[in-house]
């Protein structure tokens, strides 16, 4: 399942930093996208690199987190 989620997300994520994700239910960049920073900054398992990785992801795509 980790392996489809890191796919979505175009980033390479730890595990603990997709698991918040999934547990959010959080599955694409275009739901992380209805996010601000901080509520994913906020998920237990988010680090500081796993907000690099998806702001990095966000703009290679063409969106952002939601501000």
């Amino acid at each position: 399942m980790n392996d489809i989620l890191e796919n979505n997300f175009g980033a390479k994520l730890s595990q603990p930093a997709l698991r918040a994700l999934a547990n959010a239910g959080i599955k694409n960049l275009g739901q992380l996208s209805k996010f601000s920073e901080k509520e994913v900054k906020d998920l237990h398992g988010m680090g500081p690199t796993g907000i690099v990785a998806l702001k990095a992801a966000l703009k290679a795509n063409g969106l952002s987190f939601k501000s």
